[in-house]
């Protein structure tokens, strides 16, 4: 006898990132902080090893009222103020010509799960990456979804366009709308970002599809503050002004990563198509979805987002910069080493984490065990081993290249 519906999956979750996690936790607890690389959680921290929660931000929040604390947000799609201020954020610099609207989601969780059933009907497909955030697969499923996988990079490790095209031409052939999910840019968990010439390859392919098919492109951009050159992350998004008609965009923010507000669960789907009836049509299904779901974003998470991109964006840009400027610093110290040692990865240009290339899933875990082994915390994905840099202080990220290589070697013995 069972209570849940026919259809539960009742095998428990096994978040592969929280139970490692914990096993770093313990570990440091026997052997000490200093003896023990955590690179898995994918929140900014500082050299220290201390969760960074921006003062720009917090100070501000801290003292909003209580009562602002306490309320219900003016609207379950959003403060209208929220919704503006977002919409200008994620766009700033560009020149969109595109009709739009705006739904507060709760972080950019909400806005992929949102967008999978807002779009598709039971026991259609999503098209993912291959490589990318664990979590797409389970939002899927869990809403009797099915998964296509393009592969995100070729033989050459360069970005496989045509793996997209054969995958959503084969999707094509069983259903009426397209979904295609992308993570661009600083890619979780590569940390690739898509060039301007890919980027127009692959909406030149979305107008083609939209010919016969319905076709939705979910950007999810949870990290694209923290681009390396804030100045041009958002210039790709010009190249949408050239979608046809019948193709869509819904773009996934994230306050959570961008204010490095993490816990306050405060985002939003940005919706962006030619004319105003489908993105009217597409809002009022995402706000049904939020008022079923959720019901409400917090009130106050909303007001300090506002707050800080028109009252103190200075101040809170100067401030992101430096962590900007200490993953870069992170970054280069990783990549040189693991060039001067033969240790493989992914194609990197920016982000949070680096994901070593080792495609072979079998042979992955048992690399991964052996970092497990020797006090060494990573998150084991689809064809790899991500290594958060994001959560790494500085001077433990020297000489780790040269210990991941010694330990993969001796499992490829």
């Amino acid at each position: 006898m069972t209570f849940t519906k026919k259809s539960a999956n009742l095998t428990p979750i096994a978040d592969a990132v929280f139970i490692v996690v914990a096993k770093a936790k313990e570990d440091k607890r026997i052997n000490g902080e200093e003896n023990v690389i955590d690179a898995t959680i994918g929140t900014l921290c500082d050299n220290d090893g201390n969760l960074v929660a921006l003062k720009s931000v917090f100070d501000h929040y801290d003292a909003i009222d209580h009562r602002v604390k306490a309320s219900y947000a003016a609207s379950f799609d959003g403060n209208p103020n929220f919704r503006k201020d977002v919409y200008e954020w994620v766009t700033q610099g560009n020149n969109l010509m595109l009709a739009h609207n705006v739904v507060a989601t709760p972080g950019g969780s909400g806005a992929v799960s949102s967008t999978f059933t807002s779009v598709l009907d039971e026991g259609e497909t999503v098209i993912i990456p291959n490589i990318s955030w664990g979590s797409y697969r389970l939002m899927a499923t869990e809403n009797n979804l099915k998964i296509a996988e393009y592969e995100l990079f070729d033989d050459e490790n360069h970005f496989n366009i045509d793996s997209i095209k054969e995958t959503i031409q084969e999707v094509m052939k069983t259903q009426e709308r397209i979904l295609l999910l992308i993570n661009d840019p600083c890619e979780n968990p590569t940390g690739y970002t898509m060039s301007h010439k890919e980027w127009k390859e692959v909406i030149d392919f979305v107008n083609e599809v939209s010919k016969t098919h319905p076709i939705v492109l979910l950007d999810d951009i949870a990290y694209i503050d923290y681009a390396y050159n804030t100045d041009t992350s958002r210039k790709y998004m010009d190249i949408w002004n050239g979608l046809s008609e019948n193709a869509m965009v819904i773009v996934s923010f994230s306050c959570s990563k961008t204010m490095t507000s993490y816990g306050l669960r405060c985002g939003a789907a940005v919706i962006l198509a030619q004319k105003e009836e489908p993105v009217t049509e597409m809002k009022t299904v995402l706000e049904k979805k939020a008022r079923a779901t959720w019901s409400n974003i917090p009130n106050a998470a909303m007001e300090n987002f506002s707050w800080v991109v028109n009252e103190n964006k200075e101040e809170f840009l100067k401030e992101k910069q430096f962590y900007i400027d200490l993953m870069k610093e992170r970054s280069s110290i990783f990549l040189t080493e693991a060039h001067q040692v033969g240790l493989a990865h992914y194609p990197f240009r920016e982000g949070f984490f680096v994901t070593l290339k080792i495609y072979d899933n079998d042979l992955c875990k048992k690399v991964h065990e052996a970092f497990l082994e020797n006090h060494i915390y990573t998150v084991k994905v689809n064809h790899g081993i991500r290594v958060g840099l994001c959560s790494l202080p500085s001077h433990k990220i020297y000489g780790l290249a040269k210990r991941m290589k010694e330990i993969e070697d001796t499992i490829l013995k």
